[in-house]
């Protein structure tokens, strides 16, 4: 990819369809030449930063296709730090892909997905965990999913992995100068400064890798599943938490013999609501397929909304159901409060979990069971404010194989070994780290993740 940066690259950037508007951008240095060539008598060139109205003719015929909007960013002032123009056409797809023809006509090659940002970033205008920010903007399903990509986009995280690499270099330059140079009367960095300096590293690698978890959260979502027993009213719950009749809600046990799921967010995090069948002892077959399926749900499932119906005593398969979840976090949701009550619950013995009271029915107590689930997101805020989080898988695996190599570093320091081996183990965290950001990466890593990017990004 890296052999077809000197040539000049066009794409439509907006998605295919009727729009008001559409673009069309190019990047490369003959961006401008190429531009100018399909416009009609242009009075004179375009200027750097600034928007003309224009009109672009049809090929032979020299005819009027359509009156553009055109932007000119001069190198290096540009998001590539090549020439790029942007062109804004009627958002008609015949116009646009016309336009675009045109200029692939007059010299333009049409850019790959992702090739725009990754010329940015071999440019050096961004580094490669500010790439991947801007692909999490375009990803986003979520408000919040989108601040955070576009915090991560303009170098937070960057700038917190940053200090751990300066420490990091300059901790292998001295212990290099004190064996390169041990003839010379240079001073042997102490033992004591080296476990400090290591320290510091450990430290902040830990807490970057700490944030992971809740980092995948919010670039993931939140899986939540939906069980209990036949007609607890489960699917009404579904349905209420939604505001939408999603799910078919009947007064027939085994109504739901399937795993329903619909999207929805809580908190900016987005949210994976699962409509699970009713767990009974059936002879029906198909029944027992949802049932089955049922208990896969639950075992993926990040949170488990147990629902028990509070207008009956609990059952047999009440009280199984609890003891399977008693091992893994789960909510209990006790429904159908806007009947007489008959349920108890001292037979369920010490609930360790949150309880709450909610009629699926009329709605009350369903914000509180929310509000429940979003009570443990409670530190989101601080963390959006820092913006400094890992979200990234590739990310956390870098960071956790720099950290381990941090560690190694140490323990060979404490066992008095040469500081020959303690930079064995320094060098492996750099590695780690430079390929987090890009510095040493190799062309198969650079493809996977730009060709994830759409066409004209």
């Amino acid at each position: 990819m890296a052999t077809l940066i000197d040539d000049t690259i066009a794409a439509i950037s907006t998605p295919i369809g009727k729009s008001g508007i559409g673009v069309i951008r190019l990047s490369g240095q003959n961006a401008r030449k190429i531009t100018e060539s399909v416009l009609s008598a242009p009075p004179k060139g375009l200027q750097d930063h600034t928007t003309t109205l224009r009109s672009v003719k049809c090929g032979q015929s020299g005819r009027i296709l359509d009156q553009i909007m055109v932007t000119y960013f001069q190198a290096p002032r540009s998001f590539t730090r090549e020439d790029v123009v942007e062109i804004g056409c009627h958002g008609s797809p015949v116009v646009l892909k016309a336009v675009l023809g045109l200029l692939l006509d007059s010299g333009a090659r049409l850019a790959t997905p992702g090739e725009f940002t990754l010329r940015a970033y071999l440019r050096g205008r961004i580094d490669l965990i500010q790439a991947e920010g801007i692909r999490a903007i375009i990803e986003a399903k979520t408000l919040f999913q989108a601040q955070i990509g576009r915090q991560q986009a303009s170098g937070s995280l960057s700038r917190r992995v940053s200090p751990v690499k300066d420490v990091l270099v300059r901790l292998v330059a001295m212990l290099e100068a004190g064996i390169d140079f041990a003839d010379d009367d240079v001073a042997i960095t102490p033992d004591e400064e080296i476990e400090r300096q290591l320290k510091s590293i450990s430290d902040r690698l830990k807490s970057l890798e700490a944030s992971f978890p809740l980092g995948r959260l919010v670039s993931e979502g939140l899986s939540v599943a939906i069980v209990g027993r036949t007609n607890v009213g489960k699917s009404t719950l579904f349905n209420s938490i939604l505001a939408q009749d999603r799910s078919i809600v009947s007064a027939t046990p085994g109504t739901t013999r399937d795993m329903i799921a619909e999207s929805g967010e809580l908190e900016g995090v987005p949210v994976r609501w699962m409509d699970t069948a009713g767990i009974r002892g059936t002879a029906d077959s198909t029944e027992k397929i949802g049932i089955e399926k049922t208990k896969e749900t639950v075992a993926d499932a990040d949170k488990v909304l147990l629902v028990l119906d509070g207008s009956s005593d609990l059952t047999g398969e009440d009280l199984d159901l609890y003891g399977e979840l008693r091992n893994q976090p789960f909510c209990l949701v006790i429904n159908k409060i806007d009947r007489p009550q008959r349920l108890h619950e001292a037979r369920l013995g010490k609930i360790d979990g949150p309880v709450v009271r909610v009629s699926a029915l009329t709605g009350e107590g369903v914000d509180v069971l929310k509000g429940i689930l979003v009570g443990e997101l409670e530190h989101l805020p601080m963390l959006e404010k820092e913006g400094a989080f890992v979200t990234n898988l590739r990310h956390q695996q870098l960071i956790g194989g720099a950290l381990v190599a941090a560690v190694a570093a140490a323990s060979s320091l404490s066992q008095g070994l040469p500081h020959e081996v303690i930079l064995l183990d320094l060098y492996r965290a750099l590695r780690a780290l430079n390929a987090l950001t890009g510095e040493t990466t190799v062309e198969d890593i650079l493809e996977n993740i730009f060709a994830t990017f759409c066409i004209g990004k």
